[in-house]
C-alpha cells in the first residue's frame, strides 16, 4: 500500500469518534456500519502481507464493535472501538516486554542499530510506561462508554486522548534529549 493510502487509512481511523459520533446522528445504522465495515476491509485488503499485525488486529477491532452494534441493532457497540485498540496497543507492548527486544527497543535501533546498554534499558522502560499509557487511557475510555454520554465520548476518544499521547511522545522526546545532552 502506498504511504499516501496508509495516511490517509491512519487519519480515518483517527477520526473514528467523530465519524461515530456524527454517523450516529446524521446516518441510518446501517449506513453507518457499511461505512466503518468498508473503512475496516480496505484496511485488511490494502495492507496485504506487508501489513504490520498491529494494524490488522486494529481493523479487526473494528470489524468486531461494527458486528456488535449491528447484533444489539444498535449504537452502543460502535463505543468499545477505542477500548479494544488501547487493549491491542496494551497487548503488543507488554508482549514486547518477554522479548529480547522490546517494541521501544526496535524501533530506537532504526535510528542507531548499535544502541548501549542504558538505552536498551531506557527504551524497556519506556515500553512501561506506554504500556500504562494504554491501560489507563483504555479504562477511561471504557468508562466514557458505560456512561453512554456521546459527547463525552467524543471528547475524550477524539480529542482528549490524542492529546495524552501526544504530551507523552513529547514529554519522552525531551527527557530522551536531556539524557543524551548528560552522556
Amino acid at each position: 500500500m502506498s504511504r499516501f493510502a496508509q495516511l490517509l487509512l491512519a487519519v480515518v481511523v483517527a477520526l473514528y469518534p467523530f465519524a461515530v459520533y456524527f454517523g450516529i446522528q446524521y446516518l441510518s445504522l446501517g449506513s453507518l456500519l457499511l461505512l466503518l465495515l468498508a473503512v475496516a476491509g480496505l484496511r485488511l485488503a490494502l495492507g496485504g502481507r506487508s501489513a504490520k499485525v498491529g494494524a490488522r488486529l486494529v481493523a479487526v477491532a473494528m470489524l468486531i464493535v461494527a458486528a456488535f452494534a449491528w447484533l444489539r441493532g444498535d449504537t452502543q457497540g460502535l463505543l468499545w472501538y477505542p477500548v479494544l485498540c488501547n487493549s491491542i496497543l496494551f497487548a503488543v507492548f507488554a508482549y514486547s516486554l518477554r522479548q529480547p527486544q522490546t517494541i521501544i527497543e526496535r524501533l530506537a535501533r532504526l535510528r542507531e542499530p548499535e544502541l548501549p546498554p542504558a538505552g536498551v534499558a531506557y527504551t524497556r522502560r519506556v515500553t512501561q510506561v506506554w504500556c500504562g499509557f494504554f491501560l489507563l487511557n483504555g479504562g477511561i475510555a471504557a468508562a466514557t462508554a458505560l456512561a453512554g454520554d456521546m459527547q463525552l465520548w467524543t471528547l475524550y476518544n477524539g480529542l482528549i486522548s490524542y492529546g495524552l499521547m501526544g504530551a507523552l511522545f513529547a514529554g519522552e522526546w525531551l527527557l530522551r534529549q536531556r539524557l543524551i545532552q548528560k552522556v
